[in-house]
C-alpha cells in the first residue's frame, strides 16, 4: 500500500504542480469529461447569479471546465496545495474567478461560505482522510436544493476495470512520473484509486451525508467503468 498521509501528499501535489497540466494532457479526454460533469449538475444558462465552489481546483482543469459551461458563475476555487494553487491561479481568467488556498477540511478558517449553488469536486475524494467530514461540510455550505457534482475514479467492481487502471497506471503513467521526480504521487494515485470506494458505496455514503437525487454516471472511452460523475443535490427545506 502506497497511500500518502495528509501532509505529505500536499508536498507532493506542490512538487508535481510544474509537470501536472502537461500529464494531464496527455489523457485522452480528460477535459472533455470534466466538462461533461459540469454539464451533468444541470445548472441552468450560463450560470447567470449562480455562485459555485470548485473544491480541489488543483491546476484549474476543474475551473476551466466550470468556466466553460458556466461562464456568467461566480467561481470560488479552493485547492490545499499552495504550488498547484498557485499555476492554477497564474492562469488568464476573466472576471468572478477566485482562488483560495485551504484544505477542503477547513473551508471557515480561509473565509470560505456559503451558501452556494452549486459545489464540483473533481478527484478530490479519495484523496481525503475524512470523505463524511468533508461531504457534511459541502452540505452546510451547499444553499437548499442546491447541487453537488463528484467527478472521481470510482471503479465499477468489475476485475476488468481495476485491471485497465493498473495497466495504465503501471504501464504508462507511473513510468513517465518517475522520470519526472513525482513517482510517489503517482504510486499513490494507483492505490488511492483502488481502496476508494467503489461506485455503489460512494453513491451510498452521498446519501448516508444528508443528500438526495444521488445519480451515479459513467463516463466514455478508456474510462468506462473507472471513472464517473456523481450527481446529487441538499434537499429543499420543508415549510
Amino acid at each position: 500500500m502506497t497511500l500518502l498521509r495528509d501532509e505529505d501528499l500536499a508536498a507532493a501535489f506542490d512538487h508535481a504542480s510544474r509537470s501536472y497540466d502537461a500529464l494531464v494532457a496527455a489523457n485522452p479526454g480528460y477535459h472533455t469529461h470534466l466538462r461533461r460533469s459540469v454539464r451533468r449538475m444541470g445548472l441552468p444558462g450560463q450560470g447567470e447569479g449562480l455562485r459555485v465552489l470548485d473544491l480541489g481546483c488543483g491546476t484549474g482543469a476543474s475551473t476551466a471546465a466550470l468556466r466553460s459551461v458556466l461562464p456568467a458563475a461566480d467561481i470560488t476555487a479552493v485547492d490545499a496545495s499552495a504550488g498547484m494553487l498557485a499555476r492554477a491561479a497564474a492562469k488568464p481568467w476573466a472576471d468572478g474567478v477566485r482562488f483560495v488556498h485551504a484544505p477542503a477540511e477547513h473551508l471557515a478558517d480561509a473565509h470560505v461560505e456559503g451558501p452556494f449553488d452549486a459545489v464540483f469536486a473533481a478527484y478530490l475524494f479519495r484523496n481525503l482522510t475524512d470523505p463524511d467530514a468533508v461531504l457534511a461540510t459541502v452540505r452546510a455550505v451547499l444553499r437548499p436544493g442546491g447541487r453537488l457534482g463528484v467527478h472521481e475514479y470510482s471503479l465499477s467492481g468489475r476485475r476488468a476495470d481495476r485491471a485497465v487502471w493498473t495497466l495504465v497506471c503501471r504501464g504508462i503513467v507511473q513510468p513517465a512520473a518517475t522520470l519526472l521526480g513525482d513517482g510517489p504521487l503517482y504510486r499513490h494515485l494507483w492505490s488511492s484509486v483502488v481502496h476508494f470506494d467503489p461506485v455503489d458505496r460512494f453513491a451510498a455514503r452521498l446519501r448516508d451525508a444528508g443528500f438526495d437525487k444521488v445519480r451515479a454516471l459513467s463516463l466514455p472511452g478508456w474510462q468506462t467503468g473507472i471513472t464517473h460523475t456523481f450527481v446529487a443535490a441538499r434537499p429543499e427545506d420543508l415549510r
